[in-house]
Formats: C-alpha cells, sequence, structure tokens
C-alpha cells in the first residue's frame, strides 16, 4: 500500500480536503440557485424532522425495552362476607 508524503495513505488526504470552507460555500451557493429562497426553509425543516426520526429509531432500536411497570394491589383486603346461617 502506497503512502502519501507525511506518512497518511492518499485515502485519509483526499477525504480530508472535502469540507473545506470554500466547499461548503459553494454547495450552499448551488443549492440556493436550484431551490430558490422560498424552498430552502422547507427543505430544511424536512431534514431536521427526518434526522430527529432518525436518531429517535436508532436510540429504540440500541436501548433495551423499558420493564413494564408493574401494578400493586392494595394491601386492603375485605373479608368475605359471612354466609352462614343462625338459627
Amino acid at each position: 500500500m502506497e503512502c502519501a508524503a507525511g506518512g497518511r495513505r492518499a485515502e485519509d488526504e483526499s477525504m480530508g480536503d472535502l469540507l473545506q470552507p470554500w466547499h461548503l460555500i459553494v454547495l450552499a451557493v448551488v443549492a440556493f440557485l436550484l431551490f430558490g429562497a422560498k424552498r430552502l426553509p422547507e427543505l430544511g425543516k424536512g431534514l431536521g424532522e427526518g434526522l430527529k426520526g432518525f436518531k429517535e429509531g436508532i436510540k429504540g432500536i440500541s436501548d433495551p425495552p423499558a420493564p413494564a411497570p408493574t401494578v400493586q394491589q392494595s394491601s386492603t383486603s375485605v373479608p368475605p362476607a359471612n354466609t352462614t346461617e343462625t338459627k
């Protein structure tokens, strides 16, 4: 496996340059031109709700289900009615 200068792999170096500030600015301008000013808030809201639902779904999968609360019966019991007949 060949390494780039500095001992890093070529793949690491190319992926590290992906999110430079100028790249993000260009992506924002392209998104603005494609969707317009009215649609961008709607797209952002939909993306945020989708990410929130995804996180909740992942949390539900990774966490074990909470044990069901146990229902305790009241300790005061009513004595059975006297069914014997007295003469």
